[in-house]
């Protein structure tokens, strides 16, 4: 055996050596997705039709801000929201593009201004919620139903689902790290194709943690 193969033989194996101890004999660690939080202001979902009513036949969304999720975005249409007490809710921003039932999503100190009793409830689950009437400035829409607090809740893609070891409808806790720190447990999972990694809570949540100071978030299980 040559001296080349000897010494390249030696350098293989002080490789290999040199890795099990980084490793200490286990394969590398995956990265940790990145994660984003975002605190979802309330808001309203429309459908074509609907929308058409408020703000005049064949109108469509404007496009204001892209959201962090590609596709989705917040719009330049607004519209007020009037409750059972006449009470009103005047700059609801709606999200597009427009869906296929129209829904109107709150916090819990929004319901209790409007004195409407809301469940909390997973998008589009809109069976048995209050309604309210929605007004534009060419119509206003009488929702029957449709009015909800959305749950806490986490986008996620196939690969991250496969990294925190959850599943579609599953659910998964996030610890925020802040001056009024807390644990947010049992945030539902939503898994898609393309979707990035992306936890949602409500302004009642965010305050709550004091998320403008948050210096850092963890989901876990």
């Amino acid at each position: 055996m040559s001296a080349g193969v000897i010494e390249r033989t030696l350098v293989e194996r002080l490789v290999r050596e040199a890795l099990g101890q980084r490793t200490n004999g286990h394969a590398p660690a995956k990265a940790t997705p990145k994660l984003v939080v975002n605190v979802s202001a309330r808001h309203c979902h429309v459908t074509q039709e609907d929308l058409e009513r408020l703000f005049g036949k064949g109108h469509q969304l404007t496009q204001a801000k892209a959201l962090y999720q590609d596709g989705f975005f917040a719009a330049e249409e607004t519209v007020t929201m009037i409750g059972p007490r006449n009470r009103m809710i005047t700059g609801l921003r709606i999200l597009g593009p427009c869906r296929d039932h129209s829904q109107v999503e709150l916090a819990f100190t929004d319901s209790i201004f409007l004195g409407i009793d809301i469940p909390v409830r997973k998008s589009g689950d809109i069976r048995d919620t209050p309604g309210c009437y929605l007004m534009g400035p060419a119509g206003m829409i009488h929702m029957q139903q449709g009015v909800i607090r959305h749950e806490r809740h986490v986008h996620m893609g196939p690969s991250d689902v496969a990294h925190f070891g959850v599943k579609d409808g599953g659910r998964i806790n996030l610890r925020v790290k802040s001056d009024c720190g807390a644990v947010l447990e049992g945030l539902l999972v939503r898994m898609g194709k393309g979707i990035k990694l992306e936890v949602h809570i409500d302004t009642d949540e965010g305050n709550a943690v004091n998320f403008a100071k948050a210096t850092g978030f963890e989901l876990f299980v």
